[in-house]
């Protein structure tokens, strides 16, 4: 008696299992079935191939060599670029033009031209040619904006220092903190508007958790304090302030600003060791941390995408950091695991 109720169960059951797998094809739409397809035209308001350059630092970048930071690095006419850096640009999409900053004037400003944004870096250079030549590169972003290209910059660690001495026009507005490689959270102002910031990228939890949890690197011993950023008429009407964070003693800095007018972003902070330094162990390399670094490069590019200069193939094919040799140096523990050397 049992096996024609068995026979008829499993036809049943085939029938069913036909009819699902019919239902099913029936969903699957060939490309054939879709007629004359093609893709939708790129946006012309936007510049898909952009570029980024990034201002070379005075020294070798490295610990194969003294960390001498007298004016013999001038001297010897040697100058770095972290890769970390470049690499945190082509995380975002872009490529990389190096701005070397002791080369001649007119070569440099003609390289200027190639690149649709600018990376100030970390470092500790504050005078001399060096923070000439930034001055003079900013003054050309701010008339570049001024003239309706969107131009924007961003400005790491000591790229904050010198643009804060630049904007305030004084070389006495930074204090001491004791921020020398130190992870922290990020604490943002009352009623910080992120609108069209960074910061709008992250999702609600991770707003939340950068607040509560270290996911940056602080590598600083200079900073500003809030309360003395905005008794700078210059500063604070230049510059909101997003966030604030503290030092190793308790002290409130601020760590990241965003210009009122310009796509200017400065931080005291470092996005991009994150994804891209291993020499210390302070480094956060969460999936969160790499989250934060993954959304600045993202950030910035999507800024440069916006600039619509576009010079010709040739012209930065000559010119991108590939045609530069890369150095290891993570052998000697903290600073930079690879630099560009420029002689």
């Amino acid at each position: 008696m049992w096996r024609p109720l068995l026979l008829l169960s499993l036809l049943l059951c085939n029938d069913l299992t036909i009819a699902k797998a019919t239902e099913s094809t029936q969903l699957i739409i060939l490309p054939s079935q879709h007629g004359d397809r093609t893709c939708s035209a790129p946006d012309r308001n936007l510049n898909d191939k952009p570029i980024i350059g990034i201002l070379t630092h005075p020294g070798v970048g490295t610990f194969d060599a003294p960390r001498d930071h007298s004016l013999s690095y001038y001297e010897k006419n040697v100058s770095y670029i972290a890769a970390s850096y470049v690499k945190f640009a082509e995380t975002g999409g872009a490529r990389v033009i190096p701005l070397i900053y002791n080369e001649p004037q007119e070569r440099l400003f003609q390289k200027l031209e190639l690149v649709n944004g600018v990376i100030f870096t970390g470092g500790w250079a504050k005078e001399g040619l060096y923070f000439d030549i930034v001055q003079k590169i900013f003054g050309k972003v701010l008339e570049k904006n001024d003239a309706g290209e969107h131009f924007p910059v961003y400005a790491m660690c000591l790229g904050f220092e010198i643009l804060s001495m630049i904007i305030s026009q004084s070389r006495d507005i930074l204090e001491r903190f004791n921020s020398v490689y130190y992870a922290s959270s990020l604490q943002f102002i009352e009623n910080a508007n992120i609108e069209g910031t960074l910061f709008q990228r992250f999702s609600p939890e991770l707003l939340k958790k950068i607040s509560t949890d270290c996911l940056v690197l602080q590598n600083h011993q200079f900073g500003i304090s809030p309360d003395n950023f905005l008794a700078n008429p210059s500063l604070s009407s230049f510059f909101s302030i997003l966030t604030t964070s503290a030092d190793k003693d308790g002290k409130t800095y601020v760590s990241t600003i965003r210009s009122k007018r310009y796509p200017v972003t400065a931080f005291q902070w470092h996005p991009e060791k994150n994804a891209f330094e291993w020499g210390s162990s302070e480094i956060p390399h969460s999936e969160d941390a790499i989250q934060v670094t993954q959304h600045a490069a993202n950030y910035l590019v999507s800024e440069a995408r916006k600039s619509l200069n576009r010079p010709s193939h040739e012209e930065v094919l000559s010119n991108l950091i590939y045609n530069y040799k890369l150095t290891y140096s993570g052998y000697k523990g903290s600073g930079n695991d690879e630099a560009y050397i420029f002689t």
